[in-house]
């Protein structure tokens, strides 16, 4: 009987971990900040407003202006305020690594608590190699994404702008766009 309730016990915890989604993923944070650079990216000439960058990802606004204000403070976007401000990339997409991206935009990659030096409370860590595993695995994670740049999310920047839809639309050409320029006197 119990051989019975183990085997059926174990056939129905595997189908639970196949038809269970990875349960590692990246904060709605570093997600948006990544949608963000994709959409200003496709439009390379222009200042896209952060509003259309919300409507077209269905983000909340006030969301987004905190994301885009860290990722101005960090260069990946210039920030231009305003009436008739908005955003535009703050250097070439080929220059912006995925990797970089991850890295600021995520608060924390300590996978489990051994991960902690400071307060990690694990009886095993002495003899556990799983700390060990799981740094091999975050460095090959970002090994990948150190290989990609922005530029290799857009390389089909009119196919994006036509699955961003209307929303693409609500954006004003950089040349249009008066910048005032301060005068120091000597």
């Amino acid at each position: 009987m119990r051989r019975l309730i183990r085997s059926r016990f174990r056939s129905a915890f595997f189908a639970y971990l196949r038809l269970r989604p990875p349960s590692m993923r990246l904060t709605d944070h570093t997600d948006y900040s990544l949608r963000t650079l994709i959409y200003v990216a496709v439009h390379p000439d222009e200042l896209v407003h952060v509003q259309s960058v919300a409507d077209a990802f269905d983000i909340p606004k006030n969301h987004l202006v905190k994301i885009v204000q860290k990722l101005g403070q960090l260069g990946f976007l210039h920030t231009v305020r305003g009436r008739s401000g908005g955003i535009r990339l703050g250097r070439a997409p080929e220059r912006i690594g995925l990797g970089e991206v991850v890295r600021a935009m995520e608060p924390d990659f300590a996978m489990v608590e051994c991960f902690h030096q400071g307060d990690n409370a694990c009886v095993i860590t002495s003899a556990c190699h799983l700390r060990g595993v799981l740094g091999e695995a975050l460095r090959s994670y970002f090994a990948v994404l150190d290989r990609y740049t922005l530029a290799d999310l857009v390389n089909q920047p009119n196919v994006l702008r036509r699955l961003l839809g209307d929303a693409a639309a609500a954006v004003i050409p950089v040349a249009d766009i008066k910048v005032k320029r301060r005068t120091t006197s000597v």
